[in-house]
């Protein structure tokens, strides 16, 4: 007997499941629901904890440091799961292979909203010391550990079994998770910054949004459950042979995909940031507008970018996704040059603040839609479950990870210009990289 198979596994469980569920038949709008529920819950993870290390984290954990410091100090956590996140996905995939697709999941999801959670019972600073910050940044890691984790191959099986002429529709499917999950974070944080008082808000009410996140990923773990316990998943998983692959052979075998695949989304990955979790530092630091009111222009921005996600998919396949890649990543340069020059968020008017996050959360939604499709279109059926998920991994660690925290270093030092020459690089970087992409993409 293998070592494999003297390990305890969810195989049996998994076979009890299938045989449950053996009457019910797949269709591509149950794997369509799947996957913006999952998506949906990992980005409500992300953003409470983006959105708290701006209004809260200062002021718990670091209230020794000055408020830009303290900021800064936030930010630096927040990047550590975008470090961990791909040694998540190395982690989890064997835990897959050895345990079974059941364990593998339950076991992210749960780390997921457990650390997400776990962070609203955490003691203050002035309570347990350096201890709290310690336990926040282990959090943080297990965010990014678990994201690797949740990958479930789901947004591969849906564009594998996509129509040629409509490819673009089913590639930004996935992508809508992302604005629904920052509606409902900003939409519970401006809820309890509005109507309590900034002591009560800063004592307990900042807790709620991350307790509601184990909430939110039991359902989420439910939903993809239900949907990968059918046979006819699994027979469409083994037919598209969405299994992984060893990592060394992948990255052997495609090693310039998931590079220049990493570099195919920074226009959007960059910007993804700097209209989310950036844009709220800079008022609560240097502006007298309620950051409440804010987070709710915010929420209307989300809504922009989710009606723009869906644009794109329409767009994709009329011109194609290479085309609309480019034309999606000119214009933020274009918005990137205009920064620049004028940079809208540097005074007062709380009319150029708005524009600045409905037109970036516009073209957020234009150039996210189809920024993950077109390049993990190139792998080969049987690397693209693994490097798919290699490169977004390496993608948000380019151009996501640190854009906060670079972004309000820089321009708390040399103004906002300075992140208009950020989103500008971003945007530079997309452009190279689909002209180097391979001619799959092309003909995309």
């Amino acid at each position: 007997m293998s070592s494999d198979q003297a390990l305890p596994n969810s195989r049996a469980l998994e076979r009890d499941a299938h045989l449950a569920m053996s009457e019910h038949k797949v269709a591509p709008s149950e794997i369509a629901i799947g996957v913006v529920i999952g998506r949906m819950s990992e980005y409500f993870d992300f953003f409470v904890f983006g959105i708290g290390s701006v209004l809260v984290f200062p002021k718990v954990f670091f209230p020794f440091l000055e408020p830009l410091q303290a900021t800064l100090a936030s930010f630096a956590i927040f990047a550590l799961a975008f470090v961990a996140r791909p040694l998540g996905t190395i982690l989890f995939m064997e835990i897959g292979r050895r345990h079974g697709r059941f364990v593998k999941l339950t076991i992210a999801l749960f780390l997921l909203g457990g650390s997400t959670a776990a962070v609203s019972f955490l003691p203050s600073y002035e309570t347990i010391g350096i201890a709290s910050i310690l336990l926040l940044a282990a959090f943080r890691i297990g965010q990014g550990l678990a994201l690797g984790g949740a990958w479930d191959g789901l947004a591969s099986l849906l564009a594998l079994n996509a129509p040629k002429e409509h490819r673009g529709w089913y590639a930004m499917i996935p992508q809508t998770g992302a604005p629904l999950g920052f509606m409902l974070a900003s939409l519970l944080f401006a809820f309890f910054l509005m109507n309590l008082s900034t002591d009560d808000f800063v004592d307990w009410g900042w807790r709620y949004p991350f307790y509601v996140a184990f909430a939110v990923n039991v359902v989420a773990l439910f939903a993809r459950l239900r949907l990968i316990a059918t046979e006819d998943f699994t027979m469409l998983l083994d037919q598209s042979e969405l299994r992984p692959a060893p990592i060394a052979e992948v990255v052997g075998v495609n090693g310039r995909v998931i590079l220049i695949g990493a570099f195919v989304p920074l226009a959007s990955f960059a910007l993804f940031h700097l209209v989310t979790v950036f844009p709220i530092s800079w008022i609560v630091l240097y502006t007298q507008r309620s950051a409440g009111e804010f987070l709710m222009v915010q929420f209307v921005g989300a809504m922009v970018c989710l009606g723009a996600i869906i644009a794109s998919g329409l767009i994709a396949d009329q011109i194609g996704r290479r085309r609309l890649l480019e034309v999606a990543a000119g214009l933020v340069a274009l918005f990137a040059l205009a920064s620049i020059v004028a940079p809208i968020l540097f005074d007062e008017s709380a009319i150029g603040q708005t524009i600045y996050v409905i037109v970036g959360f516009a073209l957020l939604g234009l150039s996210y839609g189809q920024s993950t499709g077109a390049a993990t279109s190139n792998f080969a059926q049987r690397y693209r479950y693994t490097g798919a998920a290699l490169t977004s991994d390496l993608a948000w660690l380019i151009g996501a990870g640190f854009a906060p925290l670079v972004a309000l270093s820089l321009s708390s030092k040399f103004g906002l210009a300075c992140v208009g020459v950020y989103l500008l690089s971003g945007a530079a970087c997309t452009l190279m990289a689909v002209r180097f992409n391979t001619p799959e993409m092309r003909q995309a």
